[in-house]
């Protein structure tokens, strides 16, 4: 764990701690994944990876890395203090994106290839089994109480949600086409999936499976083909959503409670994915196109910064 640091003003007296922490960064084109100061807002290491980086997450302890390096058939594990690659796990093939089981011992990785998640045994780093799932795996989701995994089929645009003490496939619900991401709420309640061709989110009631409510978006002055829901991040309440929107290049502020859209965020071009600061008082999204970050003074709802990273950057992760 990082120190913290202090800001003092003389004419209040006053000292606002803040955490110090990490934004990381996979760069598609690059190969790379850059680490991001989330205090000075500065890139301040980047280091190799295997081909195409996507998916990226940590160990609940923060001491390893996962990065999906897609393009060599391989989840890699980075040790974060020193940047170095210190094995690769039997990911299958080309995997996008992956989840870790809230207990921190199995991976769920979704193979886009071969129509199947693959869960894997992070200590022993065996596959302990193949799950069939629709055209084209991508979404990874984890329930907050680790009964379920979701994966996202976006050919055959469902959503499977799997029993992790069977790991079989218990329901398949439609959702809009292409669906792209999946996220569960912090209380468990309520799962959503954005669908990036549909340029909608499906909501859905986890006890039942029930859709319980269908988001759309709508920019002045960007055409509705380029809004392209991907990315999803809740506040730490639940009461806020907050959506990567693609080459519309905005994040929308939804009220998670009234499923009413309330703000847009102007952010890069072609956002994909984003991670908040440990505070949850900054949001990071990663902008493909443009190749940088926007970061976003979440209480503002405001970009306050653009940084610029390496070429297509597509996840993040943070690191108090």
């Amino acid at each position: 764990m990082k120190p913290f640091f202090t800001i003092c003003t003389i004419a209040t007296l006053f000292c606002t701690p803040l955490l110090a922490g990490e934004i990381w960064v996979t760069n598609e084109k690059d190969n790379t994944v850059s680490v991001i100061d989330t205090n000075t807002l500065e890139v301040i290491n980047t280091y190799p990876t295997g081909e195409r980086p996507r998916g990226i997450v940590f160990s609940k302890d923060y001491s390893q890395l996962f990065i999906c390096a897609s393009d060599s058939d391989a989840v890699q594990v980075m040790d974060p203090d020193t940047g170095k690659i210190l094995h690769d796990l039997p990911s299958g093939e080309d995997p996008e994106q992956f989840v870790l089981h809230p207990d921190g011992k199995l991976l769920y990785i979704a193979n886009e290839d071969d129509a199947i998640t693959t869960v894997v045994d992070i200590e022993t780093r065996r596959t302990v089994t193949r799950i069939d799932v629709g055209i084209e795996p991508e979404g990874m989701a984890a329930s907050p109480d680790g009964k379920l995994i979701i994966t996202t089929s976006e050919t055959t645009n469902m959503a499977h949600w799997i029993d992790t003490t069977t790991n079989k496939i218990v329901a398949n619900t439609l959702v809009d086409s292409r669906p792209r991401h999946a996220e569960f709420t912090h209380n468990g309640a309520q799962l959503w999936v954005s669908s990036e061709i549909g340029g909608t989110i499906s909501v859905f009631n986890v006890d039942d499976q029930a859709k319980t409510a269908r988001i759309e978006f709508a920019i002045k002055g960007i055409h509705p083909d380029r809004v392209q829901p991907v990315g999803i991040r809740f506040s730490s309440d639940d009461k806020t959503a907050f959506i990567a929107l693609g080459p519309a290049n905005h994040v929308a502020v939804v009220n998670a409670e009234t499923f009413e859209v309330e703000d847009y965020i102007l952010v890069g071009r072609r956002v994909w994915h984003m991670a908040f600061s440990a505070d949850k008082s900054q949001l990071f999204t990663t902008n493909g196109v443009s190749g940088d970050v926007t970061v976003i003074d979440v209480a503002k709802r405001e970009p306050v910064k653009t940084v610029k990273v390496g070429r297509f950057p597509w996840g993040a992760a943070m690191r108090p």
